[in-house]
């Protein structure tokens, strides 16, 4: 109970002086006659403003952190207090029950191109042509790699995402996936095995298995995929080149100590233990 309600307790209940009421409740009586001055919130309003109007999706604790990042040093309470009164609280995705199981951790990389996942998504443009994207992720620090879209991905065409890839960042020990028809392609299978990267497939019906690519296919078709109506693919493409680079460089992760991917690769190829596996 604040010191305010307190004080009308012992005086409109107990009839108390306001002396007496003061005294108990340790409030000075000068503070009680001095007006009260609601905060101005102005400042807060138009950061916050800001930070969702260039991601609607975003959350408050994204949000929030983005703004300390920012340097502003607003405690999470009265930020989130605005951030309520502007009504900006996303939807709680309900937990759903599940059995039950004996959870095996997933490995985290210790560098660099030691592990890499890849996945794709489908979607629609606004006409209902179907298009379909291929991600890439980076397991070690989360970034993401390439977003490939097109009406077709073929098992050629990922062999080529991967000579690109290769051109900047080199290839990966290990490439998880899971057994879909483009990843068992015969010619894809033997160009890995050429260029000493090593498909590891995950188990049928067990998508946690692949689970940062995973978590990044939500959060693609959250911020992107899900909130806009694309008329062409070079909608998707333009839209998908800049939101890749607030994903890689601003978002912070809580997984990387509230880091970017950008940021978390900064920070560890200055240990003296780091090297980029090629």
């Amino acid at each position: 109970m604040r010191k305010g309600k307190q004080f009308r307790f012992l005086t409109e209940e107990h009839q108390l002086s306001v002396k007496r009421g003061c005294a108990c409740i340790g409030l000075s009586r000068a503070a009680y006659y001095r007006p009260f001055k609601g905060l101005d919130d102005t400042e807060v309003i138009i950061a916050i403003n800001e930070v969702t109007f260039k991601h609607p999706r975003w959350g408050f604790w994204l949000t929030f952190k983005t703004l300390r990042r920012k340097g502003f040093c607003w405690n999470h309470k009265r930020v989130y207090r605005v951030y309520c009164n502007l009504k900006l609280n996303q939807k709680r995705r309900a937990q759903k029950r599940i059995p039950q199981r004996v959870k095996q951790p997933l490995f985290v990389p210790g560098r660099p191109n030691q592990v890499w996942s890849a996945d794709f998504i489908s979607d629609a443009l606004y006409a209902g042509k179907r298009f379909r994207t291929f991600n890439v992720l980076d397991d070690f620090n989360r970034e993401i790699l390439a977003i490939e879209i097109d009406t077709s991905l073929t098992g050629r065409r990922l062999i080529r995402i991967f000579l690109r890839l290769q051109g900047f960042r080199g290839l990966p020990e290990v490439l998880r996936v899971n057994k879909g028809p483009e990843f068992l392609y015969h010619e894809l299978v033997d160009w890995a095995g050429s260029a000493g990267m090593r498909i590891q497939y995950i188990q049928p019906g067990k998508p946690n298995q692949n689970a940062y690519v995973e978590r990044f296919n939500r959060a693609y078709r959250n911020e992107v995929l899900d909130l806009y109506l694309f008329d062409n693919l070079e909608e998707v493409r333009e839209k998908t080149y800049w939101w890749m680079i607030d994903y890689n460089e601003e978002r912070s992760h809580d997984s990387l100590e509230d880091m970017t991917p950008a940021e978390y690769m900064e920070k560890r190829a200055e240990s003296p233990n780091f090297e980029l596996s090629t």
